[in-house]
């Protein structure tokens, strides 16, 4: 019934398939980011499942957990009962999809722990720095899909693997492989790079006078940076938030439209808060995600009008953090 799964690249939309795969029984997988499938630059059918995407323009099946994708769906007069799958906010798209299938059928009790390091992770739910760097399976399995790739092949080669061994072994085994092993070695020696790097990039508005948002303006590089940004709370770790603006790169060529990311510290995990990110990505027209994480991009014509719209943005997103 079902031809594809086309899944977000990373750590959740790597379980939320392998769960897929392993009720469905089916081994073909498409990696890809939220903005080319909702700029529908991806062709999906009713042939395909997509986990932890926007809703595409049809689909067999449809799991995710982003506010902003249901909001997208009201604008397009879509009504969620009418999509077949699953949608729920919750801290992961694998643990909407978890649910899900464990209605339908018996499931192995080794991907409840997966479904934990999932929810953590994609909701960068740590109770503290310390407890963010620790090491457990699915950090290790989550720096792995990290490392920069020459080849793009190669990363979805890797990938693949992820999926047919998260269905089917436990997360503290599948950590133990050989080639995740490698591979997380690699991204730790890359992430002493990029610590290098930041604590050179950080900055702050000049509004911001308590230094309460690190800023990382990354407009000057001529290539396309391989940063992290929370990373910055290893420096900063008082901060209240990360904003992050850049070019778009299109097939390595740097642009002239703009992306922000942003996202809280760990800080407000532990106090009941009022702040939701992704509700002022949306608010602004930019993209969406989160309440603790989101992104999005704006289209600038010219240099000129990226330098304008970037000052613009970047007031606005820290007026509206600040108000919240």
């Amino acid at each position: 019934m079902y031809k594809r799964i086309v899944t977000h690249a990373d750590f959740d939309g790597i379980v939320s398939a392998a769960i897929c795969s392993r009720s469905l029984g089916v081994n073909f997988f498409v990696f890809t980011q939220p903005r080319l499938v909702a700029e529908a630059r991806i062709s999906i059918t009713k042939e395909d499942v997509v986990c932890d995407l926007p809703y595409p323009l049809e689909c067999g099946l449809w799991f995710d957990h982003h506010d902003g994708n249901l909001e997208e769906l009201q604008y397009r007069n879509i009504l969620i009962k009418d999509i077949p799958g699953k949608f729920e906010v919750r801290d992961s798209c694998a643990r909407v999809v978890y649910d899900y299938f464990k209605e339908k059928e018996d499931m192995p009790d080794f991907l409840e722990e997966t479904i934990r390091e999932a929810d953590v992770i994609d909701s960068f739910n740590y109770e503290s720095i310390d407890d963010w760097r620790r090491e457990t399976p699915g950090k290790i399995i989550d720096a792995s899909i990290k490392v920069k790739e020459p080849s793009a092949e190669r990363k979805w080669e890797h990938l693949r693997n992820l999926v047919r061994q998260l269905q089917d072994r436990p997360i503290e085994e599948v950590a133990k492989m050989a080639s995740v092993r490698k591979r997380y070695r690699q991204y730790r020696e890359e992430e002493e790079r990029m610590i290098e790097q930041i604590r050179e990039e950080i900055d702050f508005l000049p509004q911001d006078a308590k230094r309460q948002v690190i800023l990382l303006d990354l407009t000057h590089h001529n290539r396309r940076p391989f940063l992290f940004k929370q990373l910055a709370y290893l420096e900063h770790p008082e901060a209240l938030a990360v904003l992050q603006v850049g070019n778009v790169f299109e097939n390595d060529t740097k642009t002239n439209n703009l992306t922000f990311s942003m996202s809280l510290s760990l800080n407000f995990n532990k106090v009941e808060h009022n702040k939701d990110i992704g509700d002022i990505m949306r608010a602004l027209n930019l993209g969406s995600g989160h309440p603790g994480a989101a992104a999005g991009s704006v289209v600038c014509n010219s240099k000129e009008e990226m330098l304008k719209t970037k000052k613009k943005m970047l007031d606005e997103i820290y007026d509206r953090f600040m108000k919240q």
